[in-house]
């Protein structure tokens, strides 16, 4: 297991395509995990890595300098009363799980959303999976609800557990700040602060 210090997160490029959907590829093509039933292409992973970094992260992490596993933001849901809540996705490949990938990805993408100013985040978990529900239980996520039986794949009915995480808080009758778009915070300190943890 490599020592924290071992563990190097940065920013996504689009260039980390290849690399991203190769972590993905069997979650999608082996499990219910994703509900995708076709793997993206490395060019279809480079236009998402661009699209979400358009106003939110994209880490990954690399061990010995290979990326072995990302967590990005998105957003909740299009209308624009949602835009202070997240959604968040969390992949580490197989052979690097139990390392502390998984939580040091997504402890990033959690700084980064909370320097942007979004009050929370919320992470769909596919059932069963319960290194998911405790990496993001070790993080501070509640479990708020499910829906279930909502996909089909994999010759099966699978539920979805949703989990939440408080970012900031929230008062009725005071309205939001502005969200700092990711652009704006590239080259700071307190970004390379947010996403090294340090």
């Amino acid at each position: 297991m490599p020592a924290p210090e071992q563990i190097s997160l940065r920013l996504a490029t689009p260039a980390d395509g290849a690399s991203v959907a190769e972590i993905y590829r069997p979650y999608v093509e082996h499990t219910p995990v994703s509900f995708e039933l076709r793997a993206p292409t490395p060019d279809d992973m480079a236009g998402r890595i661009a699209r979400v970094l358009e106003y939110a992260p994209w880490v990954v992490a690399e061990v010995d300098g290979v990326v072995r596993g990302y967590a990005y933001a998105g957003r909740f849901r299009d209308r624009p009363a949602y835009d202070w809540t997240a959604e968040s996705t969390v992949y580490v490949q197989d052979a690097a799980q139990g390392r502390g990938l998984g939580r040091a990805v997504m402890g990033a993408v959690i700084r980064v959303l909370t320097l942007q100013g979004y009050h929370s985040v919320i992470a769909g978990i596919t059932l069963p999976n319960d290194a998911s529900v405790g990496l993001h239980e070790t993080l501070g996520f509640v479990r708020i609800g499910q829906f279930d039986k909502v996909g089909w794949k994999a010759g099966a009915w699978h539920g979805v557990d949703f989990y939440a995480r408080e970012l900031a808080p929230r008062h009725d009758g005071v309205a939001p700040g502005a969200l700092r778009p990711l652009p704006a915070l590239l080259g700071t300190p307190e970004l390379v602060r947010a996403i090294s943890g340090r």
